[in-house]
């Protein structure tokens, strides 16, 4: 990369937890770099002690960059809509963290609605492409988002070879979700009158009598009522009428059998406004229609076996349902009871997606009686990718991390992105910041060499690449290894590395000059060999093969070097036929280790793990329950199974940090069975 050219000068301080001097903000106007802020620190020092507990085969790392720009980020243009737990959308921008929305988890051959609430939410200013459905839907995403299709999780943009190639859409590409995701109403005075007509004329009482008094004279007394068992209708039937001079009063409705709230106006005047208001229109507007259909749903509505029903006796509101039905085009059917009073039902046809569009599309006051929890996503909905392209600019875009891993973006799902807690201690989010704000050490090589010289350090092992990866792509310009390979040839110490880049090769000359004083040893984390499979988990890191190409050029050149193979997860990527093409090359390469790992489940990753087995490998869910129900390690037998499988006769063992690897990746779970492993997803 050439950087020279390319480094803006300092735009900004920051103080950041642990730090006496404020952080200098620095950005590089590189591709690679784009929304990603640096800070640049002076750390008090960088030898790093590892706690006795742990089961680390060393006391002692070097971390000198916190947070690692491998993460991957799947963004959503902010008009994006998201369904919310209360049947609802709201734009992906006014989404906050804690809000309660819906997700989905597979339950046998479906997956179904459930609620969830969002852990975290970031942004990023990324190129925007525009994503057409067949039912007319547009999508403004960064060609990094990953939708749910027919065929599996699939990012916006991607390539059939070469370096960005991974599970991509293309069109008549089938996505999936519940569909029938429309605009919400405006509420203006059309949409107000055409609700206040539905609720009233559907469950209100208005009147007026005369009656004689005592003295002879004629008395005339007024009323209107509206007694609802829902609050939410009831509280927005009165804010309405308010809003149209009609001023009304809450009280408790003891006639009613349950318990029910209930608003009444009793004066001629406001009375007589009531009648203006639900009087039926000669032309409505499609706002009047939206708000009656609202309104009547509200009243004399159901939605119960997956069907939304309205019903009455009245063939004056009937006619009307039928009349606002047709005008959006909902298919219906109409169901006659045979009773005396004449009692019709009208049903909505079409499933989830006209439930949806009815739902979203007039906006019913009450919550319960549009919920989706439970629901299979199972529709016809038109939902197939007739184009894709980009909109020539870029745009600020966010993402969400939910419980359940997924979220509904304008009626189809969505993958999000796993937050990271690695970050949180420096006041930065685990998700969009572990990758975009990097906290560089700066004087990490001085600090160092004045650490190896002090009378009490005993030339102890040290690890680098235990936390995230020393060679992410920034190295290139900051260089900090070359200072740091230059302090522990100096003080002779013994060291190790693990990475997930070639970049190393860069310091072979001076890696070649610490084995001539002490011990070094190098590991390249290899997960798999499977294009499609690295670039759907580790989109951001170099090629695997040319992972393979270093550990060979290292082992020539005479530093010992291996692999590992982390995390082993067992059913996903423990088979023999995909583990046995790695150990042969890893071996051709001429490995000096290789390491198998199995999958570590700490802390918050446990959580992020089984959610995504969840969402992607339910049949899995019990087996790992099991596995881990004691807690974060797979019982002894199972790791010694999983270690068995990457064992080579002859192969050189005791390599200190076989099994190391850095918490870089979007999803991780760190391990710790003979190490820590790498990126999960």
């Amino acid at each position: 990369m050439r950087w020279s050219n390319l480094t803006i000068g300092e735009e900004e301080q920051q103080h950041l937890p642990g730090y006496k001097d404020p952080a200098a903000v620095r950005r590089f106007e590189a591709p690679e770099a784009l929304d990603t802020r640096f800070y640049e620190v002076h750390a008090k020092s960088v030898l790093n002690r590892v706690p006795e507990k742990s089961r680390m085969p060393f006391r002692w790392t070097i971390n000198p960059y916190r947070g690692c720009s491998h993460a991957c980020l799947y963004c959503a243009g902010g008009d994006t809509r998201i369904l919310m737990a209360d049947g609802r959308t709201a734009p992906m921008r006014d989404v906050q963290v804690g809000d309660p929305i819906y997700g989905t988890v597979r339950e046998g051959s479906y997956r179904r609605f459930v609620p969830t609430r969002v852990l975290d939410k970031w942004s990023s200013i990324k190129p925007a492409h525009v994503v057409t459905l067949e039912d007319g839907t547009e999508l403004t995403v960064s060609a990094d988002h990953r939708f749910l299709t027919s065929r599996g999780w699939k990012h916006v943009m991607g390539a059939e070879c070469g370096p960005p190639q991974r599970p991509h859409l293309t069109l008549n590409s089938k996505l999936m979700g519940p569909g029938g995701c429309v605009a919400p109403p405006d509420c203006d005075e059309g949409y107000r009158r055409g609700y206040l007509c539905g609720v009233i004329r559907g469950d209100g009482t208005i009147g007026s009598h005369s009656s004689a008094r005592a003295n002879g004279r004629v008395g005339h007394g007024h009323h209107f009522r509206l007694a609802l068992a829902d609050t939410e209708a009831l509280h927005r039937t009165k804010r309405y009428l308010e809003d149209l001079a009609v001023t009304t009063t809450e009280f408790s409705f003891a006639a009613a059998a349950e318990n029910r709230r209930a608003i009444r106006a009793q004066s001629r005047v406001s009375v007589d406004r009531v009648r203006e208001l639900i009087a039926w229109p000669i032309m409505p507007s499609p706002s009047w229609l939206k708000g009656f259909l609202a309104g009547i749903f509200d009243a004399e509505g159901s939605c119960s076996g997956h069907a939304i029903r309205i019903s009455n006796t009245d063939q004056e509101i009937l006619a009307w349902i039928r009349c606002s039905l047709d005008r959006f085009g909902f298919k219906y059917a109409v169901e006659k009871r045979g009773l005396a009073n004449g009692l019709e039902c009208i049903r909505l046809t079409g499933g989830l997606p006209e439930r949806m569009r009815f739902f979203l599309g007039t906006d019913p006051a009450i919550t319960r009686k549009r919920t989706f929890a439970g629901d299979a996503v199972k529709t016809n909905a038109r939902l197939r990718v007739t184009s894709i392209r980009p909109l020539g600019m870029v745009l600020r875009m966010y993402d969400l991390t939910t419980g359940t891993g997924d979220f509904i973006t304008n009626g189809v799902i969505s993958h999000n992105c796993f937050a990271r807690p690695t970050h949180k201690y420096l006041d930065f989010d685990a998700g969009r910041d572990f990758e975009k704000e990097i906290v560089v050490k700066v004087n990490a090589p001085e600090v160092l060499r004045a650490e190896l010289a002090r009378p009490s350090w005993k030339r102890e092992h040290v690890a680098m690449g235990t936390n995230t990866d020393p060679y992410q792509w920034v190295e290139g310009r900051y260089r900090l290894m070359v200072g740091i390979w230059e302090a522990l040839r100096d003080a002779s110490n013994p060291c190790s590395v693990l990475t997930k880049s070639p970049l190393l090769l860069r310091d072979l000359a001076l890696m070649l000059e610490i084995a001539e004083r002490t011990s070094i040893t190098a590991c390249l984390s290899i997960p798999t060999l499977d294009e499609k499979a690295w670039r759907a988990t580790e989109p951001h890191t170099p090629n695997p093969r040319a992972r393979l190409e270093a550990v060979a050029e290292l082992n020539r050149a005479g530093i010992p070097t291996g692999v590992l193979i982390a995390p082993l997860m067992p059913g996903i990527n423990d088979a023999p036929h995909q583990v046995e093409p790695l150990l042969e090359m890893a071996s051709a390469a001429g490995a000096t280790s290789i390491g198998g790992i199995a999958l570590h489940l700490r802390g918050e990753v446990r959580g992020i793990f089984m959610d995504w087995l969840r969402t992607q490998r339910p049949d899995l869910l019990p087996r790992y329950q099991e596995l881990y129900r004691r807690g974060a390690y797979a019982p002894r037998e199972e790791r010694e199974r999983l270690s068995r499988m990457v064992r080579r006769p002859g192969a050189h063992r005791g390599f200190r940090l076989a099994g190391l690897q850095s918490a870089d990746s979007a999803g991780e779970a760190p391990v710790e069975s003979q190490g820590r492993q790498e990126a999960l997803f």
